[in-house]
């Protein structure tokens, strides 16, 4: 009264591993997740030198020699990449948070919505920060 024991064959099971620091440059994010990590970059970057802004805005408020002062110091060309890339994040932090508000109301969460929208993030902000660039270095 043996019975024969049926063996099941074992179904093979994806294997994940975390990520090594050295594999990070092979692993490819999705557009979503690029765009929310520089939402977040965009924050810290304008929460860090928010500081600094309002220093320089309040000694260029202080009087006409001191406005005309730090007219002068907006020339330098460092000092516009610096201003650049505070619209820049200004802009992607922004135009990332409509997205995510909008996110909220339950619109747009299937993957190729949300590929389209982190797609216009970029665009949109890429597009404003030119034109400040252009303003900012005299084109027009």
């Amino acid at each position: 009264m043996s019975e024969a024991v049926r063996e099941v064959p074992k179904k093979e099971r994806r294997e994940f591993r975390n990520i090594h620091v050295t594999e990070l440059l092979n692993y490819r994010q999705p557009l979503a997740a690029i765009v929310s990590i520089l939402h977040r970059i965009s924050g810290a970057l304008m929460c860090l030198l928010l500081p600094f802004t309002l220093y320089l805005l309040q000694e260029s408020l202080r009087s006409e020699i001191s406005f005309a002062h730090y007219q002068g110091f907006i020339t330098y060309p460092l000092v516009k990449l610096i201003i650049l890339a505070l619209c820049w994040g200004y802009f992607h932090h922004f135009c990332a948070g409509v997205r995510h508000l909008v996110m909220d109301t339950h619109i747009g969460l299937d993957k190729d919505s949300a590929r389209n929208s982190s797609a216009a993030v970029l665009v949109i902000s890429l597009v404003l920060t030119a034109l400040v660039a252009l303003k900012l270095f005299g084109v027009f």
